[in-house]
């Protein structure tokens, strides 16, 4: 019979790969947490038109890589290829946009139907942070230091590299675009299919090719800050300066763009040279007109979003697995005694399993197996002293210890 395979650009995360994916997930989750975000569990699917509204009918992901079908009801369903747009839906249809702001963290799968490479699957995991409804650059300061905080708790700080950029208000970004359609219109001839195509529609995508003559012309653009409004530097500039009292490093990109029309000033991605081409690990920026998109009130907001296996390919080792106590029964007579002790070392937070059979032998060779740390060892003679035999898997060394002292002592 052929052996079932997981689909194509989807991996069963177990083992080492589990424990590093939710030491991301844990740690993002706690530095979360302290910085006042409150965790938000948003469907994996959702109307088309969340996704196909807010990202553009015409963007590659709307086109070509989202996982779209009609359910027995004849509805469009899309499985989420990001969660911003999915978090937006919610603020709107949960009535939250009376109650601002609101600081939101999530975790989970997304879904995109493209080439499977290196840290990119097709069912993939992204932890986020969206602040909605803070339009002071106070707000994406403090949404990029939660990102630096998160990396550095997973000692990645050595590993990335914040670079930073602006888009400006809308004056500024209407100037630089009328200023791309002149330079990329003059040397068109050079331009790729897409990026022609691009030209017409949206140019800032233009900066986002990966295509080697659209690189070279790319270098050469004019670049936004010759572009900004007064006020748009000042933002800019605000942003810059709290990062520097929050302690967060940044170096200046003029090529980091966001091409659709809700995104304005600050656009930021954090950057590593360990993954290859796919280098960014963590990209966000601020998108005032994204709730509006939703059928919400105009509402600021500024977030990120950051792959999950990306991070946890920086790990430099997997978490340990917590290493079990083992209890042991010698006999039927002791398996009550034996059960309740396995009980009382799981209520005190201790790992602990005990085989379903064998002699002492057998179960010893189980106990070192499992990577266990300590066995007890409870016979006829041990349950009538009161005591369990505590044996030390580590140094061999082994010990009674008093029944109802046994959880406490292991816990040292």
């Amino acid at each position: 019979m052929e052996t079932l395979q997981p689909a194509r650009g989807t991996r069963d995360i177990i083992g080492d790969d589990q424990r590093r994916h939710a030491q991301v997930v844990g740690s993002a989750r706690a530095r979360a947490a302290v910085y006042g975000f409150d965790e938000w569990l948003t469907p994996i699917f959702e109307d088309t038109r969340v996704f196909s509204r807010t990202l553009g009918d015409t963007s590659d992901v709307v086109a070509k890589e989202m996982y779209t079908f009609a359910d027995r009801g004849g509805d469009s369903l899309t499985l989420r290829p990001e969660n911003t747009a999915g978090i937006c839906r919610a603020l709107v249809t949960s009535g939250l946009t009376q109650l601002l702001p609101q600081k939101v963290f999530y975790a989970g799968p997304m879904f995109r139907y493209e080439r499977p490479q290196k840290g990119r699957y097709r069912q993939f995991h992204q932890i986020g942070a969206e602040l909605i409804g803070a339009a002071e650059p106070l707000a994406d300061a403090e949404v990029i230091a939660l990102g630096w905080d998160i990396l550095t708790s997973l000692d990645l700080a050595s590993d990335v590299v914040l670079e930073l950029n602006t888009l400006g208000d809308t004056p500024s970004r209407d100037a630089y675009r009328a200023a791309l359609v002149a330079y990329f219109t003059s040397n068109q001839a050079g331009l790729s299919t897409d990026s022609r195509d691009r030209l017409l529609r949206n140019p800032l995508r233009i900066l986002d090719s990966k295509d080697t003559g659209d690189r070279a012309l790319v270098s050469e653009a004019p670049t936004i800050a010759a572009y900004l409004t007064g006020e748009a530097r000042r933002f800019y500039e605000a942003v810059q300066g709290h990062l520097a009292r929050l302690g967060v490093p940044f170096t200046e990109n003029p090529r980091i763009v966001r091409g659709l029309d809700y995104y304005s000033h600050t656009a930021f991605e954090f950057v590593t040279t360990r993954l290859g081409a796919q280098g960014t690990v963590m990209a966000g920026g601020r998108y005032d007109g994204l709730v509006a998109e939703m059928g919400g009130p105009p509402t600021p907001a500024v977030g990120w979003a950051a792959g999950v296996e990306r991070l946890a390919m920086l790990l430099e080792e997997a978490p340990a697995a917590p290493r079990p106590i083992a209890v042991i029964p010698l006999g039927e007579s002791v398996e009550a005694a034996s059960l309740a002790l396995l009980q009382s070392l799981r209520q005190a937070g201790l790992r602990a399993e005990m085989a379903y059979r064998g002699n002492l032998k057998r179960r010893m060779e189980r106990a070192n197996r499992i990577g266990a740390r300590a066995a007890v060892i409870l016979g006829e003679d041990e349950l009538a002293r009161g005591v369990g035999a505590v044996k030390d898997l580590s140094t061999g060394t082994q010990t009674d210890v008093p029944l109802d002292d046994i959880a406490r002592v292991l816990a040292l």
